[in-house]
């Protein structure tokens, strides 16, 4: 302190001289919280950018914590440039706030997660944007979409409820010939087991809410890129929205990242061995996995993809009414109903799904598995006595 002045307590209970001494190390990353980050001096003060990730300014923009986290990510997804976002609906968000604008045109797939296509909805109301809805299956044919005014392409690879495998490569090239960006939700995949960006994709999308929290108890997203232009209008409309993340989140996230893969494998194989019981089910019409032959999709699987996730649906045969195959899904013991995935415990949910899209031609009641990290004969077992219950 102040050797000419003796300060008092409220002063000495808000500043120390103290500082820790340097060489710690440890596995885990530090939790750095900030709203105010410090500079050295004026001239540091002044010299700010909140646009690079060399420094820091503030802590809606990043501390070491989150600094740290956004690095992972980039290197699971071969990126080089990593947003974090406070959900996964705020990550689509901002995608679409900075690349779209008045008199623009979005393409979305069909089969796009709920939220996106209200949001397309809602931003051509508010704000003149049109957003239109293709064949997921469309493939190159999506050249034939494009008009002059369309700026970007949403695909989603597989469909997070119907679970079509759109080709990626190919609407890729297509909207690449005609100067459109291509932004792909990879939250099915977790960045793990589809390279976006070596399928020709400009702008990933991630809920880190699911696989990789893995806990069911954050909200988060992230918007990945590997062009330095796309990254620097992302960044702006990032600080423009006021987008933040919290850091106690941004350690559970990274706490966890090192069993994301090896959890992945897990409800992987789960699925897949489910899926392939209830194929032999007389109840069920269709299993709607990409890994099985039933599913639209699943020769560009095999192509594009070197796994998959633990998520699937099936179409229930037309003999059942709603009523009955939401009695079973109240029936299952292990199964939770709820929206969302990625954790360790199990979900099941059942959509409406002709009310959800606009070119649905399936028959037959689609409920959504998840499986989660439980002993699949377990599993099975529950299912089998829940289909007991029709």
């Amino acid at each position: 302190m102040d050797d000419q002045h003796e300060h008092g307590t409220n002063t000495r209970l808000a500043h120390t001289e103290y500082q820790a001494p340097q060489g710690f190390s440890a596995f885990s990353c530090g939790i750095h919280h900030a709203s105010t980050v410090l500079f050295k001096d004026v001239a540091a003060m002044r010299a700010r950018s909140w646009q690079e990730k060399t420094s820091y300014t503030y802590g809606l923009h990043g501390t070491p914590t989150s600094f740290t986290l956004e690095a992972k990510l980039a290197e699971i997804e071969s990126a080089k440039h990593c947003i974090l976002a406070p959900s996964g609906l705020a990550a689509i968000t901002l995608v679409n706030f900075s690349f779209l604008k008045q008199g623009d045109d979005v393409l979305m797939p069909d089969n796009v997660y709920g939220p996106n296509r209200d949001l397309g909805i809602w931003m051509h109301k508010q704000y003149g944007v049109m957003a239109r809805f293709y064949d997921p299956m469309i493939g190159a044919g999506i050249s034939d979409l494009i008009r002059e005014n369309t700026r970007l392409i949403w695909v989603e690879a597989p469909g997070s409820v119907s679970m079509e495998v759109p080709d990626v490569p190919a609407i890729c090239t297509a909207a690449h010939a005609r100067g459109v960006l291509v932004a792909l939700d990879n939250t099915w995949s977790a960045g793990l087991v589809f390279p976006a960006f070596e399928r020709g994709v400009d702008i990933v999308m991630q809920a880190l809410t699911k696989f990789q929290s893995g806990g069911s108890d954050v909200l988060m997203g992230a918007v990945l890129t590997r062009d330095e232009a796309l990254f620097q209008k992302l960044q702006t409309t990032h600080m423009r929205l006021g987008f933040g993340v919290g850091m106690d989140d941004v350690y559970l996230v990274l706490r966890n990242l090192p069993s994301m893969k090896l959890r992945f494998d897990a409800h992987d194989r789960s699925a897949r061995e489910l899926a392939s019981w209830l194929q032999a089910r007389p109840e069920i019409q269709k299993v709607l996995h990409p890994a099985l032959p039933s599913c639209p999709g699943h020769d560009v699987w095999k192509r594009d993809f070197h796994g998959a996730a633990g998520l699937f649906s099936v179409l229930f045969d037309t003999r059942y009414s709603e009523e009955r195959t939401d009695r079973f899904v109240d029936s299952l013991k292990l199964f939770g109903i709820g929206f969302s995935w990625g954790g360790a415990h199990s979900l099941c949910i059942p959509y409406r799904i002709e009310q959800m899209r606009d070119r649905w031609k399936e028959k037959g009641n689609l409920v959504r598995f998840y499986v989660g990290l439980e002993d699949t004969q377990d599993l099975i077992a529950d299912v089998e006595q829940a289909l007991a219950q029709l």
